[in-house]
This record gives C-alpha cells, structure tokens and sequence, in this order.
C-alpha cells in the first residue's frame, strides 16, 4: 500500500552495491587460522572478518594476564593482517555519492510515505471520532 515492495528492492539494490565494497573484491574465501605464544593460543577469522573462535590451552592461562593480552594481540592481529592482504582492492570502488544519493532518495520517499500513512490515519481518526 505504501510502496514496501519498493523500499525492499530499493535496499536490495544498496546492500548488492554495498558488497561490490573494495574489501569483497579480494575474496577471502576460506577462515585464516592464526597461532600465537608457541600455538597455544589459535584464532579463526571467519570470511565475512568476524572472530569465530579463539581457543587457548591452559598452559597459554597460566603466563598471566599481561602476557595472555600480548599473545592474544599478536595473533588478533596477524589473522588481521592476513585478512587485509587477501582483500586488498582489485577493481573499482563504488561510487559512494551515489550511494549516498541512493540513501537520500529512499529517506526522503519514506518520509513522504510515512507523511501519506499520518495523514490517512488522521482521516481515519476524524471519522472515528465524528461517528460517535
């Protein structure tokens, strides 16, 4: 009734522009596995860059917590690292003031929308409230 259909594809069309983004285009296909403090400590970084597991012997436990902290850094940041050079950019970047203007475009026909959806409401509530 208020265009719903509309909006979906209209962020359908931002998220597939959205995951043209430069760090897609390396395609980082399988987790990096990463050891840190002798192996003790072994991170997974899922292909979407979120953490998946970190797993630790207790023997990686019992160096403290500053050295635990420095280990865990460490290998944090190697699987990062790893990451960043598998998805360095390798075509072009969308154009983010198109993006931009696609955002626009969508808040500013929501709020006509939402206006369209108060005003019928108001009606609906003039004639509720005058019926009685």
């Amino acid at each position: 009734m208020f265009g719903e259909d509309q909006i979906g594809q209209q962020l359908a069309d931002l998220r597939a522009t959205y995951s043209q983004r430069p760090e897609s285009l390396g395609g980082q296909t399988e987790p990096i596995m990463t050891e840190a403090a002798d192996g003790r400590i072994k991170i997974t970084l899922g292909t979407d860059g979120r953490f998946e597991r970190i797993k630790m012997s207790l023997s990686a436990l019992k160096d403290g917590p500053e050295v635990l902290v420095e280990d865990l850094k460490s290998g944090l940041n190697e699987a990062l690292d790893q990451r960043r050079e598998l998805t360095v950019a390798g075509g072009p970047a969308p154009d983010m003031g198109a993006m931009n203007e696609k955002f626009a475009q969508m808040q500013d026909a929501s709020l006509r929308q939402f206006q369209a959806m108060n005003d019928s409401i108001g009606a609906l509530m003039s004639k509720l409230q005058g019926g009685r």
